[in-house]
């Protein structure tokens, strides 16, 4: 079964960049949708970006959209998350996960996507 491992995650203060990636432990994601999801204790789990299988199209949360880039390198079977201008707001754990086949990685619906990474902490100071 393949497995995701998310790295990038750490300690950074606001309006500072980070940028988070996404590998598996054996070559899948090319023909997959991929998205990032963020969990913040005591919260649920929250849509933060989407890509298609391609690259092609990309899909942002109204809190992320300007700041945060999704990208997927299908070449090296990874997907990454650029974040800029980092906000408080934004610490929490991501996880990437893995969608539909060949879909445009529109879908916020957690229950679309199959496999998830064990996830990375952000964590933004003010």
């Amino acid at each position: 079964q393949v497995q995701l491992v998310e790295s990038g995650g750490g300690l950074v203060q606001a309006g500072g960049s980070l940028t988070l990636s996404c590998t598996a432990s054996k070559p899948t994601l090319w023909r997959f949708a991929m998205g990032w999801f963020r969990q913040a204790p005591g919260k649920d789990r929250e849509f933060v970006a989407g890509i298609g299988w391609s690259g092609g199209s990309t899909y942002y949360s109204d809190s992320v959209k300007g700041r945060f880039t999704i990208s997927k390198n299908n070449a090296n079977d990874s997907v990454y998350l650029q974040m800029n201008s980092l906000k408080p707001e934004d610490t929490a754990v991501y996880y990437c996960a893995i969608g539909r086949s060949y879909g445009s990685g529109s879908s916020k619906d957690t229950g679309d996507y199959d496999v998830w990474g064990q996830g990375t902490q952000v964590t933004v100071s003010s």
